[in-house]
């Protein structure tokens, strides 16, 4: 396995920041505002031909409020799993109380440490960091994150002493899951149930998670990338800084996944927010497994309730049966894992083109097109021409007035007769015959039928102008 390289420190030293210039990305948010990370995030890194996986953790702070204690309990379970540890400083303050304590439990643990003073661009790195000596950690290593300056140097120092092992290929088709819903529906609770750990911080107050947070995982032999996402409101409540760039990061995660576990929660009633948050997914073509969570101790009648307002305020959802679980407690969650792999399934599912125009024909049988411009539409011959969603184009006549109602029935002929399950069905139409008919050839005629032929054209013409 690549090594675990682990990143710790204070508040707002810029570990985020080093992070992103590890893995030449902008996966974890990067803001002024101090205790923005609160769970683990991972990425790929690589220098020179060693390749590492990088965490990010939340800063230690050392207070014992119940979000600060979760946030570190989320750090120090990453420096349990790390193989070398990265301690993060600001060279611009110095080292700091707060440094000290987290220098005493990286001594305790017997990693290997390196300490790396940020932010040291514009200045004399040798006179930032002899300070950082105190630490008792070794010799300090002067970067900018921001700037990129040192960040080679950095890690040829971390992945010296660790074995160097091949790089494994990741497969193409893991299918990638992103948890999506509202602020407090349960959704890191469900990631938590999914892994069997408590790998994200949970807590009551909303908007825990703002990360899009990405986990490997297999269950029953099957391998998937979990993704946990900030939760979405309505534009006018989303503040500026942070939390919009949170909410970017969602509708990313959401566009990039292959299926999409909407969480909606059974206690409160079915938002304006859950219907866009679940036209925004199928409009992007996601897959998309609807999970009703806190199911469990409601009364009877509630839960009737609840399934009308399903039915009522969701009814383009009809290929995705809702899974009523209990996120808390793990009641339903083990039926997601297989509902997710039909999903899955189903976008990539291949139509042959005979099986695709026989129920075209059946279903023009059991219902025609309706009449445009006095002329019935025609539709004549189909074909498969995508998948991750399935799409279909349909060549005819006058197709550009089929109504979307009578293009959602094909979609659900298409779908039942295939069995697709969780997945959107495009329907695209094309004016004109079968493009793949392949045209007979001209049959020529004897010359002396081409004389008799050229003859009579000859005396139409000629009659032609006599009248």
């Amino acid at each position: 396995m690549k090594p675990v390289v682990v990143l710790v420190g204070r508040p707002n030293v810029g570990k985020s920041t080093l992070f992103n210039a590890l893995t030449r990305s902008r996966a974890a948010i990067v803001s002024d505002e101090a205790g923005v990370t609160r769970d683990r995030q991972y990425g790929d890194g690589r220098v020179g031909d060693r390749p590492y996986l990088v965490v990010d953790t939340g800063g230690l702070a050392g207070e014992t409020q119940s979000l600060s204690a979760l946030m570190s309990a989320q750090t120090r379970q990453a420096m349990e799993e790390a193989d070398a540890i990265v301690f993060v400083t600001d060279g611009r303050s110095g080292p700091a109380a707060g440094d000290h304590e987290i220098a005493k439990l990286l001594r305790r643990l017997g990693k290997t440490v390196s300490v790396a003073v940020n932010k040291c661009e514009g200045v004399d790195p040798d006179a930032i960091v002899a300070e950082f000596y105190t630490l008792g950690l070794g010799k300090p290593l002067a970067i900018s994150s921001a700037h990129g300056e040192g960040l080679p140097q950095l890690m040829q120092q971390v992945l010296a002493p660790l074995p160097q092992i091949e790089e494994e290929q990741a497969p193409s088709d893991v299918p990638r899951i992103a948890i999506a819903g509202r602020p407090n529906v349960g959704k890191s609770t469900l990631v938590n149930a999914l892994l069997g750990e408590e790998r994200v911080v949970v807590a009551d107050q909303p908007g825990t998670t703002r990360d899009s947070i990405r986990i490997p995982l297999s269950h029953a032999g099957h391998d998937y990338l979990l993704i946990d996402t900030a939760g979405v409101r309505r534009r006018a409540r989303v503040e500026q800084g942070v939390e919009k760039y949170s909410v970017i990061k969602t509708l990313q995660a959401i566009s990039e996944a292959n299926v999409v576990i909407l969480v909606l929660d059974a206690r409160q009633e079915v938002s304006d927010q859950d219907v866009d948050l679940a036209g925004y997914v199928l409009e992007h073509g996601r897959s998309l497994v609807l999970a009703v969570n806190k199911w469990d101790g409601l009364e009877e009648s509630r839960r009737d309730w609840i399934k009308r307002e399903l039915d009522r305020k969701l009814p383009f959802l009809t290929f995705s049966p809702p899974h009523f679980i209990s996120a808390l407690t793990g009641s339903g969650v083990s039926k997601l894992f297989p509902a997710v792999d039909r999903a899955f399934a189903s976008a990539h599912a291949d139509m042959p083109t005979a099986q695709l125009n026989r129920v075209l024909e059946k279903a023009i049988q059991a219902t025609p097109p309706p009449i445009a411009r006095g002329r019935r539409i025609k539709l004549k011959f189909a074909h498969q021409s995508g998948r991750n969603p399935p799409r279909v184009t349909i060549y005819g006549n006058l197709v550009s007035h089929v109504p979307d109602a009578y293009r959602r029935y094909l979609a659900n002929a298409i779908r039942a007769a295939f069995k697709l399950e969780g997945t959107p069905v495009r329907i695209d139409f094309e004016q004109g015959e079968n493009p793949y008919e392949v045209q007979k050839p001209k049959r020529k005629l004897s010359p002396r039928k081409s004389a008799l032929a050229r003859r009579e054209r000859r005396i139409v013409r000629k009659k032609k102008l006599q009248s």
